[in-house]
């Protein structure tokens, strides 16, 4: 039966673990995410939850454990390669070049596409020159998909803080991925911006068709547009269900509140 499921779904982790010293960031977890869904990752702080997306794109090695994707483990994959099948990410700091311009920044993610060599890249000419008008039209398509004409040219240290995170998120979508990581794509946006990124998502749900693992505190964001939640508390798993199912746990509740006096 496990190993028909593991066929089945489209991206799953299962039995996770990874320690850093004497901490246990991660033991034993089990993850499944059906392609199509937002799927939320919540917990207190010092959950593991990032340590689950930095796993997953293997920044960080699991002591143990595999990662599924399409049916095919990617949990030796180096970190391009990870790129490569279809997994882009956001970081929950923003790792952006601020010296740079909006454009140029979205235009390295689409370096994991790139199939010309050094050589014709430096003299710049028939394949590579065709390749570069490729990428700047699929960059110039996600700009448009997320609202970003007016920042297009500016260097994004100069930009508000809010067009730097979908800036980002941009830079995500020209990867092509099947499964695109979110990691706190609301911390410090306003009501306004973090309700018009709830709309976002939806949108690169419904018209990109791509399925979505975001880590948020958000919990009005996470009831609003994910179809499923999964709850880590110290590394461990806590629960998993549907967030308007989830957000009542007392269990989770506990975990985020801690014991009543």
């Amino acid at each position: 039966m496990t190993k028909e499921k593991k066929e089945c779904s489209f991206f799953q982790v299962t039995d996770l673990s990874i320690q850093f010293g004497g901490i246990l960031a991660l033991e034993k977890v089990d993850l499944e995410v059906q392609r199509g869904e937002v799927h939320a990752i919540i917990g207190p702080n010092g959950a593991g939850k990032t340590t689950l997306f930095n796993c997953i794109c293997r920044q960080y090695k699991a002591d143990s454990g595999r990662i599924y994707f399409k049916g095919k483990e990617v949990s030796k994959l180096k970190p391009h390669q990870v790129v490569s099948n279809g997994i882009a990410r956001t970081f929950q700091n923003i790792e952006l070049f601020t010296n740079m311009t909006v454009m140029d920044n979205m235009l390295l993610g689409c370096h994991s596409k790139r199939q010309t060599g050094f050589f014709s890249d430096l003299v710049f000419w028939g394949k590579a020159q065709n390749q570069e008008i490729e990428f700047r039209e699929k960059v110039e398509k996600v700009i448009d998909f997320l609202d970003l004409q007016a920042y297009r040219n500016r260097l994004v240290g100069n930009i508000p803080y809010g067009a730097q995170k979908y800036v980002e998120l941009g830079r995500a979508l020209v990867m092509e991925p099947e499964l695109l990581l979110l990691d706190e794509p609301s911390s410090g946006l306003n009501m306004e911006e973090t309700q018009d990124l709830a709309f976002s998502i939806e949108d690169i749900k419904m018209d990109l068709g791509i399925t979505i693992i975001l880590v948020e505190h958000d919990m009005r964001l996470v009831v609003d547009v994910c179809d499923t939640v999964t709850v880590l508390n110290y590394g461990r798993l806590l629960a998993h269900g549907r967030p308007t199912e989830v957000v009542k746990d007392p269990e989770v509740v506990k975990a985020y509140l801690g014991e009543e006096n």
